[in-house]
């Protein structure tokens, strides 16, 4: 079971563990350091910033700590949740030792790594699995700019790992039978600050989420029937009005055709569903949220599944980030998983 308040308590300990490491590694490694400052010196150069590259260098440490504790909240919460074959991290029971095998069996057969090149392994396999893509990419995720040291990727790894001394069960569970995503998203905003300014990111409460669909999405339906009402967040941010969207208008397909394939039912109500945001991580979150909503209610369990069989292949989901300069008159434009044929090049964001 997921403690929300100790967890975000826990993972704050854990970003500052993870940026005082990174700093010492950009003072102690030039190679480590240069592209950073390559990276500053861009940003001066084109007056994106206007901050020494200390305060500068703080900032993006901070960003990279986070999606390295973020990568791994999303990692273990499909492993807790059997979501994946194999467990790499951690997991309840049987999860637990099978992941701590996998650990030994990667230094079997590469001793002279580190668990941070472990855990990159772990983010790089789970990027193949659908809707991680774009949570994982290496243009949009900071985890991919600097790694910590393998000292402090293996402390991460046994915080995982971490278990209460009176029960000798994990501090911290992620498994939830209902698959409540909206923890992802919430942590995200409380862990990092400067996406918080940059993208004014604030979670809206469920029951204000409530509230504005009961009317806007829902005289809508009303007017001109669950069949043919697009829904549409430009600023979707992880998605929970997304979800909240989703979650009605599948209830209506099922409702009024009780007898349909509910994969059929939830592609339906996906395809009412549109977001955009300028923030590719958020996007990546409220996709991957949105994705584990219609398999719940397809009944599929695992988040790969054989191309060859149609019937449980998960839905497609729709959602795209925006570059800034676009948003003047912009227009929806809609990203199905695995292609981008139907988004403009002047749109495309992968």
């Amino acid at each position: 079971m997921i403690q929300s308040k100790k967890l975000l308590t826990d993972l704050k300990k854990q970003v500052t563990l993870l940026e005082n490491d990174l700093r010492q590694r950009c003072k102690d490694l030039p190679e480590i350091d240069a592209p950073l400052r390559a990276q500053y010196d861009a940003a001066k150069a084109g007056k994106r910033t206007a901050m020494t590259y200390g305060a500068w260098l703080d900032e993006q440490l901070t960003q990279v700590a986070v999606a390295w504790v973020l990568a791994c909240v999303f990692v273990r919460f499909l492993e807790d949740n059997s979501l994946v074959e194999v467990p790499k991290l951690a997991g309840p029971g049987a999860l637990g030792q099978r992941a701590r095998d996998e650990h030994e069996l990667f230094f079997q057969k590469h001793p002279t790594l580190t668990e941070r090149e472990y855990l990159e392994g772990v983010f790089t396999e789970t990027g193949t699995l659908p809707a991680m893509r774009e949570f994982f990419d290496r243009r949009h995720n900071p985890l991919w700019q600097c790694g910590p040291s393998g000292d402090a990727a293996a402390a991460l790894l046994d915080f995982w790992r971490k278990t209460d001394p009176d029960s000798g069960l994990l501090v911290h569970d992620f498994t939830d039978p209902e698959w409540n995503t909206r923890f992802l998203g919430d942590l995200y905003q409380d862990l990092s600050e400067a996406a918080r300014k940059k993208y004014a990111l604030l979670q809206t409460p469920e029951f204000i989420e409530e509230f504005i669909l009961d009317r806007t999405l829902g005289p809508a339906i009303d007017t001109f029937g669950y069949q043919v009402v697009r829904m549409i967040d430009p600023t979707c941010g992880s998605g929970h009005f997304l979800l909240g969207g989703f979650s009605r208008m599948f209830r209506l397909w099922q409702g009024e055709n009780p007898g349909e394939n509910p994969r059929v039912l939830a592609q339906n109500a996906l395809n009412a569903i549109h977001g955009v945001d300028l923030n590719p991580y958020a996007v990546a979150i409220a996709r991957f949220r949105l994705l584990l909503a219609a398999l719940q209610v397809c009944g599929i369990t695992k988040l790969k599944t054989p191309r060859t069989s149609p019937s449980t292949s998960p839905p497609g989901i729709r959602c795209s980030t925006v570059p800034a300069s676009t948003m003047r008159g912009i227009r929806m434009w809609r990203l199905v998983r695995n292609s981008s044929a139907a988004i403009p090049k002047s749109l495309r964001t992968n």
